[in-house]
């Protein structure tokens, strides 16, 4: 609120100021024994506007301390009572505006509570689907040999699937509470990796698809349980995209400041317009429209989001019907004390 718009807000004041002066003027006009009183009528209307703009000062000045309770903090509306009203007008406002603020944390609290009622059914849900999933994975072992094996291949496939897109449930379920589920510890990059690579063994062999696996190993200061989840997303789509005998190659490379994991497929590639949108939540993009199995939009976009929580630097350069090679960035904690 400045001073200016105060001063509009309190025109009709002014007017009706200027209105009672010129009835005064007219009076003194029609006055004959005060036709010599034009001087001092002109220095008592000068200190009645003097007056008056000095009024209107005090009250602003006075109006504004109360003003600055409504915008305690930027981008805070609607979360803090306005308080030191002294007038009626100036209360009248604050209850209104004290009860607004009361509905409104009300709803959020309710809205709150909602979302975590989900979330626990969420979470619940997940945790109970996957002793049937089991089941049926054991069940499926168990008649391997009675029916066809392109049956049992995609049979094996879709409960696999499954399996995959429950786990991509539970860490989006999770990651908003992230701080309260990880631990930093120093990891060999390779054992990380390794189990996730095996678990996806029979896409491997059913595309026949060439890994190639770095020999060197490395040792980082990361989560391990969210590394692994955020390197199953990539190396699913690496396999995914890539057309039968293709090839995916794995390196674990030193760099200045850190270590860099990197996977490079030989797949369709992700078209220029849509590289950079990759890490969108629910973006699928060209390739996500035209795959076989259809793109959530959720992989790559919980990958990047996780992969920045733990301090690691997940980027990605693709060329059509060349490949796409996706690398994350450890830095080293000597790295980060030198940035600083």
């Amino acid at each position: 609120m400045t001073f200016t718009k105060y001063l509009k807000d309190r025109l009709l004041v002014l007017a009706g100021w200027g209105v009672l002066s010129l009835l005064l003027v007219f009076m003194v006009w029609l006055t004959p024994d005060l036709h010599g009183f034009w001087d001092n009528l002109g220095y008592l209307l000068t200190l009645q506007l003097f007056l008056v703009f000095l009024f209107f000062t005090l009250d602003f000045y006075r109006r504004k301390k109360w003003y600055k309770t409504f915008v305690k903090e930027e981008n805070a509306h609607l979360q803090h009572f306005v308080e030191s009203a002294s007038s009626n007008e100036e209360q009248l406002i604050q209850e209104y505006v004290n009860q607004q603020v009361r509905e409104h944390h009300l709803m959020l609290e309710q809205l709150l509570a909602s979302q975590k009622d989900q979330k626990d059914y969420m979470d619940s849900w997940i945790h109970e689907i996957k002793v049937p999933l089991a089941a049926v994975d054991l069940i499926l072992n168990s008649i391997e040999f009675d029916i066809p094996d392109d049956k049992f291949i995609l049979l094996q496939n879709e409960i696999q699937q499954i399996d995959e897109y429950v786990e991509q449930i539970l860490y989006y379920s999770r990651s908003d509470e992230f701080v309260n589920d990880y631990l930093i510890q120093e990891y060999s990059l390779k054992k990380i990796i390794q189990p996730i690579i095996r678990s996806q063994a029979n896409y491997f062999i059913q595309k026949n698809l060439q890994l190639t696996l770095a020999e060197q190993d490395a040792k980082v200061l990361t989560d391990a349980k969210w590394i692994e989840f955020i390197f199953r997303q990539l190396l699913s789509n690496a396999i995914k995209y890539t057309p039968d005998h293709g090839q995916i190659n794995i390196e674990i490379e030193a760099r200045n400041g850190g270590i860099a994991l990197i996977l490079q497929d030989s797949g369709i590639g992700i078209p220029s317009e849509d590289l950079g949108r990759i890490f969108d939540k629910g973006f699928t993009g060209e390739n996500g429209r035209k795959a076989q199995q259809h793109s959530t939009g959720l992989g790559l976009y919980l990958a990047k989001t996780l992969a920045g929580k733990l301090g690691v630097e997940l980027s990605a350069e693709s060329t059509v019907n060349k490949g796409t090679t996706m690398t994350l960035f450890f830095p080293r904690l000597d790295y980060y004390h030198e940035e600083r």
